[in-house]
């Protein structure tokens, strides 16, 4: 049976508040009125009315024993009725024609035969798409409300759920196997028996992951994939399965020892394991194209150093030539007629090494002059060619676009990888390579054109290196480098949601108009900016053109400021992390989205206590081993790692995030920090081994590790989290954070820093109606761009240096909106669009597109980032919040020596979320413990400023114990909240 925890089927809460009860349960004036109309006497009307408001909370009629008595007390106090007065029904007719004249009241039809045939066809739709129970029970729901039936019971619903989910697999199962021959089958049944030399089944190879980008870990994963191949070709075999299916039947497999999957059915299991194939081919490709690229990446830079070292090292050469030339000019300056310069000359050049040795030397030194480093990448890419070579034979490359020079090139390379000698004979058509790369690639011997082999190979694997990155070309058969535009939905189906779009965010619907809106914004913007300049105080234009913002005066801190946070600090009730985490779920319930993949209710032992010591153990990581030390034998290792593995997924996790939020945003305390509309986006380091493919070292906080990036609220509460690689540019991460954050708080405006920003992300978050705002380093040296190159300013036309092509953003216009429908509709995730947007592209118009478009939005930020002072302090101040949270998240991350452990991707994505649960239900409980401080000082004739409260954080962690047993009482009960309570405002 599917947990009714996990599912949006409506039931009654622990307990209420009077606000809940006021809100939900308070019967309205023409609600009495039917009631008095419907009914005769005080009781049946009493009981109509409780009935009626239940009903419309729930959507459907309890049990008469099931309705809370706080319900029943609150709609009699309203009605101003005895106390002694009771709800109950003596006849079941009389309840039966209430709830037939509720119906008719609110025009909702009992569930019938129509009804259940309604449902199980969306059941069954849906079923194609997803398999979770939870999932489809929720989209029953949904379908019943939009049709305005009465909803069924939930046993009800749950059995036909498992019934038409169960029919919707075994067609898919018998589908999937009706295509296999008895030989495919036996062979895919023996990847589930253990090699005959170790305890190993082949099946644990199907989940090998990556480890660390090396020119070893390459030809490894190279060979993996050549293994992976000879299991056939499995994509034919899946043709009628969606992605979703796929992935969840992946993770299902994934979670499944080789002895459990060969207890479950045949046509199942052969399913599975076909998935997970599937899979496994796919990201081994995706994993193989991410080594070559952080491999290059890698022999580019070692280049790049050794320049650096060479221009060292001629420094002394230099000098040496200098004082060579400048003996050679004394001789032929000096007046004396019977000198002889030509022996004199002879003797300098003698002493220096000789005249060939001097040649040498400036050979060298003009070699090296600029930035050029091509000449030195063999070196370090010699070592590699092997493998590459090898890698392309195995990846299909294809340009997503008519221009297919590359691939062509490409083709050449791998014809004449078995060349040894200086030169290929084929000719190649390198007119799409930069003037560097043609001068050494391409050498003039006797008019004749010839190609210098080693360079050719170097500059062909760097430019598809550089398109792979830009979406320029894609790998078949892969995922994170597939063909992102065959995402895209189609513009057919996207004409019929422009107009309403565009009047959701107020654009206009044609080209023509966008254009003049943008343009008109920005000339508006500029001329108001630079007629308030004389008035502005706080920039100041140098004679070079170069803007300078001076330093506001900073706000110090007020008395009676720090006498509050004093008092405050001293009244904190000590608490225990695990308690918090208790107290929380009983607010929240948040336990209730864990439980086993199937969906259906948890049949651990005391489940709720193995969620939280579980997300305690994570969240502070710990480690199951370490934890279990300390549990005084509650729970094992093992248990931890079972729940961690088999009951808490990602999914999950996001969702118990969301209950904390939004049972967060109702405490009237966090009003006075924000209302919702502001976010701000940061990352911090953490540290991880180094044999896993994320695993990069920071230059600039030293060691290996990754990025946890965090979106923040205004109201301090962390709304959503990433964990990406180090060297990743985070802006590609800053909107999809946005888009996955189902909670209460919707921000429209998002701050960040340097990395949260670049001219496609502008243009990306306004296209979305997210207003980017980034505090930006060195923002000076940004191009400023006029609307035209008619415009002159008279006090700013120095901070402007380009020209916007309104023209190109007209162009593509369609091609613009396509991308933001497509991503809404969640056909494609904005994080890989803006990865392959992020890459310069000669030949990709969208993203020159949004670069252009990106080009107006920043300057019309940068404009007002200058002249308006309030702007930038609260850009300051969303920044400094979301940095503290990264410190206070991180003082709650201390076990482990604040490494973390595993290799897998996804359970470095856990590890980060877990935390955010930890952080996140501290941060509401301090609200709660501060509350109920600053009650109990007001009883005491203790005031305050509201400006005082509204200058409070709830990141506070000197009252919480971190070490000693962890132990956790479910049987101690936290007192209820009330989100009413006034405290002065």
């Amino acid at each position: 049976m599917a947990s009714i925890e996990r599912t949006a089927y409506p039931r009654f809460k622990r307990y209420y508040t009077a606000n809940e009860l006021d809100k939900i349960y308070t019967p309205t004036r023409i609600e009495i009125a039917f009631a008095l109309k419907v009914t005769a006497g005080e009781e049946n009307h009493f009981n109509l009315l409780v009935l009626l408001k239940v009903f419309q909370r729930l959507g459907y009629f309890p049990k008469i024993t099931d309705i809370p008595l706080a319900i029943i007390n609150h709609i009699r106090t309203v009605l101003d009725l005895q106390e002694d007065r009771s709800f109950s029904y003596q006849y079941p007719s009389t309840l039966s024609r209430h709830k037939k004249a509720i119906r008719s009241y609110l025009q909702v039809s009992a569930f019938n035969q129509k009804g259940k045939a309604l449902i199980t066809a969306v059941i069954t739709e849906s079923a194609l798409r997803m398999d979770n129970p939870a999932d489809l029970i929720n989209v029953a729901i949904e379908e019943v409300v939009k049709e305005r039936y009465e909803l069924p019971g939930f046993n009800t619903l749950d059995r036909l759920v498992n019934h038409l989910r169960k029919e919707v697999n075994q067609q898919i199962f018998s589908q999937v196997i009706s295509q296999l021959n008895p030989e495919y089958i036996q062979r895919l049944k023996d990847l589930l028996d253990n090699y005959a030399a170790v305890e190993r089944s082949p099946y644990n190879d199907l989940k090998k992951l990556p480890q660390k980008s090396s020119r070893n870990h390459l030809n490894d994963l190279i060979v993996h994939l050549t293994w992976l191949e000879t299991l056939g070709e499995i994509a034919p075999y899946l043709q009628g399965l969606t992605r979703a299916k796929i992935k969840h039947f992946t993770s299902e497999a994934k979670a499944l020892t080789a002895s459990e999957m060969k207890d479950i059915t045949l046509n199942k299991q052969l399913t599975l394991l076909l998935c997970l194939i599937y899979s496994a081919q796919v990201q081994t490709r995706d994993y193989l194209v991410e080594m070559f690229l952080k491999q290059m990446k890698k022999i580019h830079n070692l280049a790049i150093e050794e320049l650096d070292s060479i221009r060292k090292r001629q420094q002394i050469t230099t000098e040496k030539l200098i004082s060579v030339l400048t003996d050679v000019l004394v001789v032929f300056n000096e007046d004396v007629p019977d000198s002889k310069p030509l022996e004199k000359l002879e003797s300098i050049f003698k002493q220096t090494g000789g005249v060939e040795q001097l040649l040498t030397e400036c050979e060298e030194i003009n070699a090296y002059q600029g930035n050029n480093y091509f000449p030195l990448l063999w070196r370090f890419y010699k070592s590699h060619r092997s493998a590459f070579f090898r890698l392309f034979k195995f990846l299909k490359i294809e340009s997503t676009s008519s221009d297919d020079k590359l691939v062509k090139a490409v083709e050449v390379l791998l014809s004449n990888s078995h060349r040894r000698g200086e030169w290929i004979g084929t000719e190649v058509d390198l007119s799409f390579v930069s003037q560097p790369w043609q001068k050494l690639v391409l050498v003039q011997s006797k008019d004749v054109t010839k190609v210098m082999r080693r360079h050719f190979e170097i500059c062909i694997f760097s430019y598809v290196a550089a398109e792979l990155k830009s979406g320029d070309i894609c790998v078949f058969n892969s995922e994170a480098y597939a063909d992102y535009r065959e995402q895209l939905l189609s513009w057919n189906d996207c004409q019929p949601l422009v107009e309403a779009y565009c009047q959701q965010l107020g654009f206009p619907t044609q080209a023509e108009n966008f254009v003049e809106n943008l343009k008109n914004s920005l000339t508006q913007t500029a001329s108001k900016i630079d007629l308030g300049y004389p008035n502005n105080t706080s920039v100041v234009i140098s004679e070079q053109g170069e803007p300078v913002l001076k330093r506001p005066l900073a706000n110090r801190e007020s008395a009676s400021l720090k006498n509050l946070e004093a008092v405050i600090s001293e009244r904190m009730p000590e608490r225990n992390l695990i308690d918090i985490l208790r107290d929380v779920d009983y607010w929240t319930n948040f336990t209730r989205h864990f439980g086993p993949m199937s969906g259906s209710d948890s049949k651990l032992e005391r489940s709720t206590e193995r969620y939280l010591l579980t997300t305690f153990t994570y969240g502070c990581n710990l480690g199951a081993a370490q934890a279990a030390r300390h549990m005084r034998g509650v729970v094992t290792s093992r248990m931890i790692t079972f729940v961690n593995q088999r009951h808490i997924s990602l999914k999950g996790l996001n969702a118990a995030l969301v209950d904390i939020i939004n049972r967060y945003n109702v405490m009237p305390l966090t009003k006075l920090w924000g209302d919702g509309t502001t976010a701000a986006a940061d990352g911090t380091k953490y540290d991880l081994y180094e044999q896993n493919l994320l695993s990069e070292y920071h230059i600039r906080y030293g060691g290996y590790g990754g990025i946890a990036y965090h979106h923040v609220a205004d109201s301090y509460i962390a709304l959503f989290s990433h964990f990406i690689p180090c060297g990743t540019w985070e802006a590609v991460y800053i909107i999809e954070g946005l888009l996955k954050n189902k909670s209460d708080i919707q921000p429209s405006i998002i701050h960040a820093d340097t990395q949260g920003q670049s001219t496609p992300v502008f243009a990306l978050s306004y296209l979305l109606g997210i207003q980017l705002m980034p505090r930006i380093r060195n923002w000076q040296d940004l191009v400023f761009y006029r609307p035209d190159k008619e415009t002159v300013y008279q006090h700013i036309d120095s901070l402007f240096k380009g020209v916007i092509n309104w023209e190109l953003i007209k162009t593509h216009w369609s091609d613009l909106l396509r991308v933001v429908l497509s991503i809404k509709s969640g056909k494609i995730s904005s994080d890989m669009l803006l990865r392959k947007l992020g890459n310069y592209s000669r030949k990709n118009k969208l993203y020159q597109a949004f670069r252009e478009l990106g080009r107006v939005i920043r300057t019309v930020f940068l404009l007002r980032f200058i002249s308006d002072q309030k702007l930038r302090q609260q850009i300051t101040a969303m920044t400094n919040k979301v940095e503290a949270y990264n410190g206070f998240s991180k003082w709650f991350c201390f076990g482990g020596e604040g490494v973390i452990a595993s290799n897998d991707p996804e359970q470095q994505e856990k590890t980060i979320k877990y935390g955010d649960l930890v952080a996140n239900a501290v941060i509401f409980h301090n609200v709660v413990d501060l509350t109920e401080v600053l009650l109990q000082l007001r009883k005491e004739g203790f005031f305050w400023e509201r400006e005082d409260l509204a200058a409070l954080s709830p990141y506070l962690t000197s009252h919480i114990k971190r070490f000693g047993d962890y132990l956790i009482d479910l049987d101690a009960i936290p007192p209820a909240l009330e989100e009413t309570l006034n405290l002065g405002f």
